[in-house]
C-alpha cells in the first residue's frame, strides 16, 4: 500500500488486522495488571442507568482497548468521522448491558472517565478528560491534527463493576493519509525545554521496572506537581494493533516515601514481543507535558515503513451521528 493512501482503504485493511489482533490478544493475555482492580470511591453523581444490576463485568483475556464492548458496556461515539485540523465538540456515551447510557462511574485517579487518543501510526497522542452534560452524554473539544484513523480509548469503572474497563473505537479524520514513521528508540525525549531520560526496558510476559527522570536546563526537577493523584501517568501502545496499557507509578504523593521527582518509576508488563510507544504525562509549573518514547520488547523485528508514493484521492465519508 502506498505511504500516502486513502483513509477509507486503510480502514478496510484494519478490519483484517483486527481479526488477527483479537487472536493474538487471546494468546498473549492482558497487556498489564490483573483483571480486578482495587475499588475506588465513587463520586455519587448522576442517577443509575445502564448497569442493569450487574455486579461485575466479564473478565477478558484480550489486551485492553482492542474491543469496543466488554462485559456488556459499549463505547458509542455520536460521530465517527471528523474534519482534521478543526476543533470539534466530540460527544459519546458509554452504553450499559441494557442499551442505555451509563451515568454512574467510580472515580479513577480523580476522574470518572479518561479519554486517550492516538493515530494508528502512534502519532497524535492526546490524554483528555471529557465532561458529562446530562443523560450519560460526554463531550470534549478535540482537534485531530492530520487525516488518518485514530483510536479512541476510555478508561472507566461503572458502578457495580468490580474492575476497570478499557474500551476502544476508531474515529476517522477524512483526507489523504500520510503515515508517520515510528521514531527509533531513544533514551532521552525532549519536550518544551525539558529532558526526560528512560532507564530500563520491556520484557515480554514479565513485569519490568522503568524509571523516567525529568530535568530542565541540565538540572533535575525535584518539584513535580501531582497530576491526577500521581507524579506521572504512563500509557503504552503496541505497534500494529494498538493494544493498550495505562499504568501508574510506584507510590503516590503524600505517602511519606514518594519524592516529587526527578525520577518516576513504573512497573510495566508487555504482553508480547514487538515495538511499543510510551507516553509519559507529567506536570511542572502548572502545565502538563507529554514525553514520548519508542521501546522494543524482546528481539522481534519491527515492521518496516512503506515508502511514500503519490497521494491518492480523498474518499467520501458520511458523518451521520448515532441516535440514542
Amino acid at each position: 500500500m502506498n505511504g500516502a493512501t486513502k483513509v477509507g482503504a486503510y480502514a478496510l485493511g484494519l478490519a483484517v488486522v483486527f481479526g488477527g489482533a483479537a487472536g493474538i490478544g487471546k494468546a498473549v493475555g492482558p497487556v498489564g495488571g490483573t483483571a480486578e482492580t482495587a475499588s475506588h470511591e465513587g463520586d455519587g453523581g448522576g442517577h443509575g442507568g445502564g448497569e442493569g444490576g450487574q455486579t461485575s463485568a466479564a473478565s477478558s483475556s484480550v489486551p485492553g482497548g482492542l474491543q469496543v464492548s466488554e462485559g456488556g458496556y459499549t463505547l458509542t461515539p455520536h460521530k465517527t468521522t471528523l474534519t482534521p485540523g478543526k476543533k470539534t465538540d466530540f460527544r459519546f456515551t458509554i452504553d450499559g448491558p441494557d442499551g442505555k447510557p451509563v451515568t454512574r462511574f467510580q472515580l479513577l485517579h480523580g476522574k470518572r472517565l479518561h479519554l486517550i487518543v492516538a493515530r494508528r501510526d502512534l502519532s497524535g497522542f492526546q490524554h483528555l478528560h471529557p465532561t458529562e452534560i446530562g443523560g450519560g452524554v460526554w463531550t470534549v473539544p478535540i482537534e485531530l491534527p492530520k487525516p488518518g484513523v485514530y483510536r479512541f480509548f476510555t478508561d472507566i469503572q461503572p458502578d457495580g463493576v468490580a474492575r476497570q474497563l478499557t474500551l476502544g473505537t476508531d474515529v476517522f479524520a477524512s483526507g489523504n493519509l500520510q503515515r508517520t514513521p515510528l521514531p527509533k528508540p531513544e533514551q532521552v525525549a525532549k519536550v518544551d525545554g525539558y529532558e526526560v531520560r528512560l532507564t530500563g526496558g520491556l520484557t515480554p510476559g514479565k513485569s519490568t521496572e522503568i524509571t523516567l527522570t525529568v530535568s530542565k536546563d541540565g538540572k533535575p526537577v525535584t518539584d513535580l506537581q501531582p497530576y491526577l493523584e500521581a507524579y506521572g501517568h504512563l500509557v503504552a501502545l503496541r505497534q500494529g494493533d494498538l493494544a493498550y496499557l495505562h499504568v501508574h507509578p510506584d507510590g503516590e504523593p503524600g505517602d511519606g516515601k514518594t519524592k516529587p521527582g526527578p525520577g518516576v518509576t513504573f512497573f510495566v508488563e508487555a504482553p508480547s514481543t514487538g515495538a511499543y510507544r510510551l507516553y509519559l504525562d507529567f506536570q511542572h509549573d502548572g502545565k502538563v507535558r507529554t514525553a514520548e518514547f519508542t521501546v522494543h520488547a524482546g528481539n522481534a523485528g519491527v515492521p518496516a515503513e512503506e515508502p511514500a508514493d503519490k497521494p491518492a484521492e480523498e474518499p467520501g465519508h458520511d458523518d451521520q451521528p448515532h441516535t440514542h
